[in-house]
C-alpha cells in the first residue's frame, strides 16, 4: 500500500504528527513495535504522575493531623499503586487507538526499518511486510542511558522502566543522577516509606535550573529525609550479596551505602540502532539525527522529530516538532520551533516549572537584570493548602523589560508556567505583567507579585 507519509515510532513526537498529518489530507501510516504512545504514555510522563499521584496522596495521609484531620493507621499499598500506574498507562495507550481511527490512519505493528524510501516492517511471527511512501518520519524516541560502570540489569541495578514495574517495594534505594527522572523517583521512593540516598555528580540537584531553585529543592529534599551526596558519582556496584554496596566517590574520599536497589537515571539514548540509517545514508552526530529547521534529514522525504533529534529530550516539545514537520510536507509556512521558549517540569514534590534564561546565564549572556523573587511562605493560598515551600523567580533585561525567564519551585507551579511562556511569546514586559490582574486567593498571583518585586511595587512582601 501507498502513503503520503509513514511515522516510524507512536510516543508524543510520532502520534501527534501523523494526527496532523491526517488532519492536513495526508493518506497516513504509524508503525509502531510496542504499544501505542511509545515511552511517555506507557512507560514515562504519564505513568511516573500516577506513582507521584500516589505518593502525594499518602503523605496527605501522614500529615491529615496539620489539616485538623484524624486519620487512624493508613499504608501504602505498594502493587495497588503499582497497578494504579499501569492501568492509567493502558487508558492513555488505548486512547491514541480511538485516534488513530477517528483520523482513519493506519496502524502497522511492528519493527520499521527504512529501505531506501520504503519502510520495511518485521512484525512479531517474523513476517517482512514493505510499505512505500512519498514522505517517512523517524520518531523512534530515546531509552535509558547505560553507564560502563553501572550496567543495568533489571534487577538490582534498574533503569525507570523496572523503577514503575517492581513486585516488591524496596527498603532502600540509591538513585543516581538529580535530573528530572531521578528527583521524580527520589521522591515518590522516599514518601511510601523507601529509604533513599541520591547521588549527583554535579555541586547542585537539577543541576540545569535556575541556582535558587536547586538550593530550594536541596532544603526540600533533607527536610522529607532523602539522603542527598552533591559532587559524588557512582565508581561501581557489587550486587554479589543480597542487596548492593555502592562505592561512591566523594570529594571527602570513598564511601559505601548498602541498599537493596540502585536506580540508574543519568539521562537517555536515542534509538538509532537497527533502522537503515547507515543504509540509506543519514548523517547523524554525538548519538542524533542531524536535521534542519523543519526537522528534513539530508535524505529528500526524509524527516525526524522528537528524542532522536538534537533538540530537548521533551514530550511537548517533540509533539510540536511533529505538527511544524508535517505542516511543512504539506505545504504549509510553519514557523521555526523557539527552542529559547521550551518550558521545563519536573513533578516531584515540591514541584519545579521553568522557562528562559537562569540567572546565571542571564548575566553571561551581557544583560543587566531586574530580578523579582515572591515566596510562597507570603501567599495566602499557599497558607491555607499548607504548602508554603518555594517561590517564584522573574528575569527580566532592565533596558527593555524583555521577560528573559521564570524560575518556580512549589506546589502545583507546573501548572502556572505556560502563563510565562505565553508572555514570552507575545513579548510582555515586566510592568504588563504587574498590570494583569491575577486572581487572589491563587497561588498564580505570585507571578504577578514577583514581577512587582522587580520593579520596586511588591504589595504582600
Amino acid at each position: 500500500m501507498n502513503y503520503d507519509l509513514i511515522v516510524i515510532g507512536s510516543g508524543p513526537a510520532g502520534y501527534v504528527a501523523a494526527i496532523r498529518a491526517s488532519q492536513l489530507g495526508l493518506k497516513t501510516a504509524v508503525v509502531e513495535r510496542e504499544r501505542l504512545g511509545g515511552i511517555c504514555l506507557n512507560w514515562g510522563c504519564i505513568p511516573t504522575k500516577a506513582l507521584l499521584k500516589s505518593a502525594q496522596v499518602f503523605e496527605y495521609l501522614t500529615h491529615a493531623a496539620d489539616y485538623g484531620i484524624k486519620v487512624n493507621g493508613g499504608e501504602a499499598d505498594f502493587k495497588a499503586i503499582v497497578k494504579r500506574s499501569r492501568d492509567v498507562a493502558d487508558g492513555m495507550s488505548k486512547g491514541i487507538q480511538f485516534l488513530f481511527k477517528k483520523n482513519k490512519i493506519d496502524h502497522i505493528q511492528g519493527t520499521g526499518k527504512l529501505v531506501g524510501k520504503k519502510v520495511q516492517v518485521t512484525d512479531a511471527d517474523g513476517k517482512v511486510t514493505v510499505y512505500e511512501s512519498k514522505n517517512i518520519i523517524i520518531a523512534t524516541g530515546a531509552r535509558s542511558r547505560q553507564l560502563p560502570n553501572l550496567p543495568q540489569d533489571g534487577k538490582k541495578i534498574i533503569g525507570y522502566r523496572e523503577a514503575m514495574t517492581m513486585e516488591k517495594q524496596p527498603k532502600s534505594m540509591v538513585v543516581v543522577g538529580s535530573g528530572a527522572i531521578g528527583s521524580e523517583f527520589a521522591y515518590f521512593y522516599n514518601a511510601i516509606g523507601t529509604k533513599v540516598t541520591l547521588v549527583e555528580f554535579m555541586p547542585a540537584i537539577v543541576p540545569l535550573e535556575d541556582d535558587d531553585v536547586s538550593k530550594q529543592l536541596l532544603r526540600s529534599f533533607k527536610k522529607q529525609g532523602i539522603d542527598v551526596m552533591l559532587d559524588s558519582s557512582v565508581e561501581s556496584v557489587d550486587t554479589s550479596g543480597s542487596g548492593c554496596k555502592v562505592n561512591i566517590k566523594t570529594k571527602a574520599g570513598m564511601e559505601v551505602v548498602e541498599a537493596d536497589v540502585v536506580l540508574s537515571a543519568v539521562g537517555i539514548t536515542a534509538n538509532l540502532e537497527g533502522i537503515g540509517l547507515e543504509e540509506t545514508g543519514i548523517i547523524t552526530d554525538a548519538g542524533k539525527i542531524m536535521v534542519n529547521a523543519f526537522y528534513q534529514t539530508n535524505i529528500p522525504g526524509i524527516y525526524a522529530v522528537g528524542d532522536c533529534t538534537p533538540g530537548p529530550a521533551l514530550a511537548h516539545v517533540g509533539s510540536a516538532e511533529g505538527i511544524i514537520c508535517v505542516e511543512k510536507i504539506a505545504g504549509k509556512n510553519p514557523e521555526p520551533l523557539d527552542y529559547g521558549n521550551i518550558p521545563g517540569c519536573t513533578y516531584c514534590s515540591p514541584e519545579i516549572a521553568s522557562v528562559g534564561m537562569t540567572e546565571k546565564k542571564a548575566k553571561e549572556a551581557g544583560y543587566e537584570l531586574k530580578i523579582g523573587k515572591f515566596p510562597f511562605s507570603a501567599s495566602g493560598k499557599a497558607s491555607a493548602a499548607g504548602a508554603k515551600d518555594g517561590f517564584v523567580k522573574v528575569i527580566f533585561d532592565a533596558k527593555y523589560g524583555e521577560f528573559l525567564g521564570a524560575h518556580f519551585i512549589g506546589a502545583n507551579v507546573t501548572e502556572m508556567i505556560a502563563e510565562v511562556v505565553v508572555a514570552r511569546k507575545l513579548e510582555t514586559t515586566g510592568h504588563e505583567i504587574i498590570k494583569a490582574i491575577h486572581p487572589h486567593p491563587t497561588m498564580s498571583e505570585a507571578i504577578m507579585e514577583a514581577a512587582a518585586d522587580a520593579y520596586g511595587e511588591v504589595i504582600h512582601i
